[in-house]
């Protein structure tokens, strides 16, 4: 053992541990005491088979309970223990959804504003994504500037004046003037790509790095102008897929490099460091080895506000991989997690009623808010009555369709299982400690900057269950109906 003068090494860095700061763990909760134990809770329910959507059914009190038994069902939920810090919910306003709002009557446009952003009447999101340029959900692929003009000097978003800009407009106004935005790029212009086309996948030339990002910046301050600031963006719509429509590939060190040495330094120069840049932007299977390739360079990581993900990681197999975002979250407890793009792909109108289309919504934000995320995203806000419009034939499904021919909404039961988070959870909630004793009830909870608890409750199974909602020592019974989900506020 190696001494220096008269004290062992050991005894020297046992000195040194007593005076260093305890590692940060994962996701450590904000431990405090409970000022108050609810007594009033109120039960909202969407359930199958029955004409419950988003419906009080319940309002009742909790009494003493003491020691709960293995017998009983239970869902227990600890206000003491607090975690990740809630951003919000929305979805995304893509051409799509601006081309077929634009079809609805004046009437149908107004309900439906009111049913995504009026937080009374509707389900209150306050949080959204568009498209820099065109994706597959656009009419046709189209470009801000014109070819070779790495200046930019052509910039012009006059493209999206017809139906983007107001449709995006008419959505702040109603969600009460205050909307947070964030924006993805989906490809590059083609002569900008080694494929020389803003579809097919491809990758971004070095030389046109700089031009590419002060794009972002153009495509900002271009909204911006026209009263549409942004909250945030995205480096790249899912950055590992070659599509048949807009793409474009980073590896995992293309898209470090990209932000250390251009993207993050170009948006500080620009006074929008407080713009909160995304990476990744793609599936859950990938996530900890890109977030990890970005996160562990110093460079480039203190450009990062957050790590996008999606939810087609189901198309090669793997799964929901929750525990990914856990290993990110318990590696990088400083970085936000943010679920920025899911939809029911293959759309058939024959399955507008199927209640798998919920319960997968149901399913993943209850997970994802569970392992750390801040804000949740759906895809297109609206689409037709084919799943459209999509210039490449990629229907989807959307939690509203409209039938463009005779203006009616169509509400898909993902609107009302999205609506029993976006409703009820207010931005600065604070997401709390919440279990549940039987697999098949899938909860979380917050807790809401006005002292007010939401428990959401998720029951896929084929039996009616009751449960006792558990809180300090005092609970009430619930009935959980078979495939239903439940918002309990308290």
């Amino acid at each position: 053992m190696k001494r220096i003068g008269n004290i062992s090494w050991s005894i020297l860095l046992a000195l040194v541990a007593c005076q260093a700061p305890a590692p940060k763990p994962e996701q450590k909760a904000e431990s405090m005491k409970i000022e108050r134990v609810p007594e009033k809770v109120r039960v909202y329910q969407t359930a199958e088979n029955s004409e419950d959507r988003m419906t009080m059914v319940k309002e009742t009190r909790l009494a003493d309970f003491g020691q709960p038994t293995e017998r009983q069902p239970s869902v227990f939920v600890d206000p003491s223990h607090q975690f990740q810090t809630f951003v919000g919910i929305g979805g995304a306003l893509t051409d799509a959804s601006a081309e077929v709002f634009a079809k609805l009557p004046a009437d149908k446009q107004q309900a439906f504003l009111e049913s995504y952003y009026d937080k009374d009447k509707g389900i209150g999101y306050n949080f959204g994504r568009t498209n820099i340029a065109s994706c597959d959900f656009s009419s046709a692929s189209y470009d801000y500037v014109t070819e070779g003009d790495s200046t930019l000097n052509s910039f012009s978003i006059e493209h999206d004046r017809e139906y983007r800009i107001p449709f995006i407009k008419a959505a702040i106004e109603a969600a009460g003037g205050s909307l947070n935005l964030f924006a993805s790029p989906w490809s590059p212009p083609a002569w900008m790509k080694d494929n020389n086309d803003r579809l097919h996948g491809g990758h971004l030339l070095d030389q046109y790095k700089q031009a590419w990002a002060n794009h972002y910046i153009k495509f900002m301050d271009a909204y911006a102008a026209e009263g549409i600031p942004f909250w945030g963006l995205s480096v790249q719509n899912e950055p590992m897929a070659v599509q048949i429509w807009e793409s474009c590939v980073y590896t995992d060190t293309e898209e470090r490099d990209f932000v250390k040495n251009y993207l993050g330094p170009t948006l500080k120069s620009a006074r929008m460091a407080d713009k909160k840049l995304i990476v990744w932007d793609h599936n859950r299977d990938l996530v900890y080895q890109r977030a990890s390739t970005m996160l562990n360079d110093p460079e480039a990581a203190q450009y990062v506000w957050g790590v996008g993900f999606h939810w087609y990681e189901t198309w090669t197999g793997g799964g929901m991989q929750f525990d990914n975002l856990k290993r990110v979250k318990e590696s990088f407890p400083d970085v936000n997690l943010i679920f920025t793009e899911g939809c029911a792909e293959s759309f058939n109108p024959e399955r507008v009623s199927n209640w798998a289309l919920g319960e997968r919504y149901g399913h993943s934000m209850i997970h994802d808010f569970n392992a750390g995320t801040v804000a949740w995203t759906d895809w297109n806000i609206l689409l037709d009555e084919r799943g459209g419009p999509n210039h490449v034939g990629n229907f989807c499904f959307a939690p509203v369709h409209a039938d463009t021919k005779t203006g009616e909404l169509i509400y898909t039961n993902s609107y009302y299982y999205i609506g029993h988070f976006s409703k009820f959870i207010q931005p600065g909630a604070k997401r709390i400690s919440c279990s549940a004793s039987r697999d098949f009830l899938e909860s979380t909870a917050f807790e809401n900057p006005d002292g007010s608890l939401v428990v959401v409750v998720m029951n896929a199974s084929e039996k009616d269950t009751p449960y006792h909602l558990w809180i300090a020592g005092k609970a009430v019974e619930i009935d959980s109906p078979a495939h239903s989900i439940q918002t309990l506020v308290l």
